[in-house]
């Protein structure tokens, strides 16, 4: 799968720290909108969002929370690396990713925790590819008690300093099981959702727990557990039957809407999804986007192109590029108001 669009991102366009951290509110990003019908890009203040929708829209959000999913584990000789949490595949059994290793791990090899707890590197997900393992989970239960007292919320180079786990949490959060924030709704407060309200948009919620994110350009994304409600599902079809628009917020949400799409129209479902959304494929129930900004050759671009053309995407990253907007969880926010 090629991703469509290739940039360079300097260290400039890189978010370091939450915008509370650098003198702004939440909702004080900044917020790119791309008009597909007109072809054309605008800047604005997040907080200003409900201004570029309009009545009976409906907005669908991830409503799940972050878990602290970096462990710091030792091997036999006691060198110490960091293991990232990334897929319940059950109780005790992980999807992880072990990182800063001096040498690789092999089958069957056991790390130790906090408290006395282990982690048997059972197999990776991809024998040609070994990034992602099966892990097993050897700790004092319940797992999220253990993983409170002994984990911190993943973080990646370009973050400057640890930051607590409340700064990695969504107005939405409800339910734990993220790995990585789903950091589209990060910028919502409850302004702007009094806002939304104000200007008749209606509010859903789905659950997608996010895995790992993947640097590595042959990954595909990989299966992801998800939740649509009735509730939901109702709403979207009645948005859709009136002449509303169904907008996502994050591609999480795209993810779990498609997935759960039968017959023509939205139905409730829960499970796992290996749904790829691709402009080959297209959309069948989410008609606008609000997300972040994606990192060069990521596979969440060909997500985009199923929302607007590549010449269009493209630019709209030069723009925001030009313009200083910032990447990352902690950046700002591209809408993507749809031609209809």
């Amino acid at each position: 799968m090629a991703a469509s669009i290739s940039f360079a991102l300097s260290a400039a366009n890189e978010a370091t720290a939450p915008p509370e951290r650098r003198g702004l509110a939440r909702d004080g990003v900044r917020l790119l909108v791309t008009d597909v019908a007109a072809r054309a890009q605008c800047h604005a203040a997040f907080r200003d969002l409900a201004a570029f929708l309009r009545r009976g829209d409906l907005l669908v959000a991830n409503d799940s929370a972050t878990i602290p999913a970096a462990l710091l584990a030792r091997r036999r000789d006691g060198t110490a690396f960091a293991l990232h949490l990334s897929t319940k595949i059950a109780d005790d059994l992980w999807i992880a990713e072990p990182r800063e290793l001096r040498e690789p791990l092999a089958e069957g090899e056991r790390a130790t925790l906090a408290e006395d707890a282990n982690a048997t590197f059972l197999a990776p997900v991809d024998a040609a590819h070994p990034r992602l393992w099966y892990v097993l989970l050897n700790a004092a239960p319940p797992l999220d008690a253990f993983l409170a007292r002994n984990g911190a919320p993943i973080r990646y180079r370009y973050v400057t300093e640890q930051f607590p786990l409340a700064d990695y949490q969504t107005i939405f959060a409800r339910v734990p099981g993220s790995a990585e924030m789903p950091s589209a709704g990060r910028p919502f407060t409850p302004r702007v959702l009094a806002a939304l309200r104000a200007s008749g948009i209606d509010l859903a919620t789905i659950t997608l727990h996010t895995g790992v994110s993947s640097p590595e350009r042959h990954e595909r994304p990989y299966h992801e557990w998800f939740d649509v409600s009735p509730a939901t599902a109702a709403a979207v079809n009645a948005t859709r039957l009136r002449g509303g628009r169904v907008i996502a917020v994050g591609t999480t949400v795209v993810r779990a809407l498609e997935s759960a799409y039968a017959d023509g129209e939205s139905v409730a479902a829960s499970g796992w999804t290996e749904l790829i959304v691709t402009p080959e494929r297209g959309v069948h129930v989410v008609d606008g986007l609000l997300t972040g900004f994606h990192e060069p050759e990521a596979s969440h671009l060909d997500m985009l192109r199923a929302f607007a053309d590549a010449p269009l995407l493209e630019r709209a990253y030069a723009e925001a590029l030009d313009a200083g907007y910032l990447w990352h969880e902690f950046g700002d926010a591209h809408l993507i108001v749809p031609a209809m």
